[in-house]
């Protein structure tokens, strides 16, 4: 009797389990000079998705539905039914519910895929706990889903948007793209650009060499690339990013600002916390500063705005002018200077900076300027080579 028991259950389970496979219909058709196999499916019963293919595209799209369901769409060149059919059979698709998780999967007998694609759709609960989506080589588009997303794909694009939850996001060599993430947000691409629309977490992003674009930011902002410009609009919190070669565009940071490039331009809006910034020979213009600002260049100008000091501050580049903007309510102690003048000078809308030179008529002259503005506060060191000082009266 316990024996028939056990034999029921274990066949009550199989049949739960198959019965989502047992929902999948395929058919096969010709488009052209490809034959394409369609196979579509239901699985019911998960709180999770996850989908893995040797090849081909993968789109995930979250909703108000119950269940999943997916199409399967195979495509092949052949000038035949019958040699057509071996080579879509020779990619095979599995569906089923493991631990909780419904999963998709296509594996390949070959890796030949010259004239052969596959293309996986997939329409979920927006009420997930977690989407894995995996690809070695085709593209990656994920949208509308409460839970965590990890996409990692070998070398094409990864669109997410209107994610609720964490993300991780990686690929070879394609772009990324985000748009509404309202989690923590992990991007990274061997080469390819970086673009997030709109983001509520900590965003920390990578790429060896593209572009990187961040629309705003409640949170802290760490980005990265090899060699392409960077632009982030605005940040809530910390940023810090860095370039290789690139320029460097940042809008409002309400906490510190760390800025570096090898060798392009560096913009700062404005900045609550200190910032520092260096290239190897591009201008450097820092905004609204309201906590001092450490600046560097190789051969370039900067430009710097103070609206309050309440840290020791240096700005210095070998070749090029230096402009400083002191508000009415910057207290501050400046120290300058500018050697092998050669013509070049410091000029000043403040009395209380006294300027002075020294060197003979013929040889090289340095020029000298110090002072306590608004009462004197923090030291601000401005140091140029070769170029023009100039310290200049901002607005309020």
């Amino acid at each position: 009797m316990k024996r028939k028991l056990k034999f029921a259950m274990l066949a009550a389970l199989v049949a739960t389990v198959a019965l989502p496979l047992a929902a999948q219909t395929g058919k096969v058709y010709r488009d052209g000079n490809y034959w394409v196999e369609e196979i579509t499916g239901t699985l019911s019963g998960a709180r999770s998705l996850r989908v893995r293919t040797d090849a081909g595209s993968v789109n995930v799209q979250g909703g108000a539905q119950q269940g999943f369901t997916y199409k399967v769409r195979k495509r092949v060149r052949s000038d035949s039914e019958e040699s057509a059919r071996r080579e879509l059979a020779g990619f095979r698709i599995t569906a089923a519910i493991r631990s909780g998780a419904a999963v998709l999967e296509g594996g390949a007998e070959r890796r030949n895929y010259r004239n052969f694609s596959v293309d996986f759709t997939v329409n979920t609960p927006r009420e997930l706990e977690s989407v894995k989506a995996e690809t070695e080589g085709g593209s990656i588009a994920v949208r509308n889903i409460a839970g965590r997303v990890n996409a990692a794909s070998g070398g094409g694009s990864v669109s997410l948007s209107d994610i609720t939850g964490p993300v991780t996001a990686e690929t070879g060599g394609g772009s990324v793209e985000v748009t509404n993430g309202a989690g923590e947000l992990n991007l990274h691409t061997g080469g390819g650009s970086i673009k997030i629309n709109a983001a509520k977490g900590k965003v920390s992003a990578e790429t060896g060499g593209g572009s990187i674009s961040v629309g705003g930011s409640h949170e802290a902002v760490m980005v990265q690339t090899g060699g392409g410009s960077i632009d982030v609009q605005n940040c809530g919190g910390d940023v810090r990013a860095s370039t290789g070669g690139g320029s460097v565009e940042v809008g409002e940071v309400g906490g510190r600002a760390d800025l570096q490039s090898g060798g392009g331009s560096i913009r700062l809006a404005s900045a609550k916390g200190p910032v520092t910034a260096s290239t190897g020979g591009g201008t450097i213009q820092l905004y609204k500063l309201m906590n001092g600002a450490r600046a560097e260049s190789g051969a370039g100008s900067i430009t710097a705005e103070f609206l309050s000091v309440n840290t020791d501050s240096t700005l210095e580049t070998s070749v090029g002018d230096v402009i400083v903007y002191i508000g009415p309510n910057a207290r501050v102690t400046v120290k300058a200077s500018v050697e092998m003048a050669n013509g070049h000078k410091i000029r000043s809308d403040f009395s209380e900076l006294k300027i002075s030179s020294e060197g003979g008529e013929w040889g090289p002259r340095n020029y000298f300027a110090q002072g306590s503005l608004n009462g004197g506060g923090p030291v601000l060191r401005v140091r140029t080579t070769s170029g023009n000082i100039e310290f200049r009266r901002a607005s309020k």
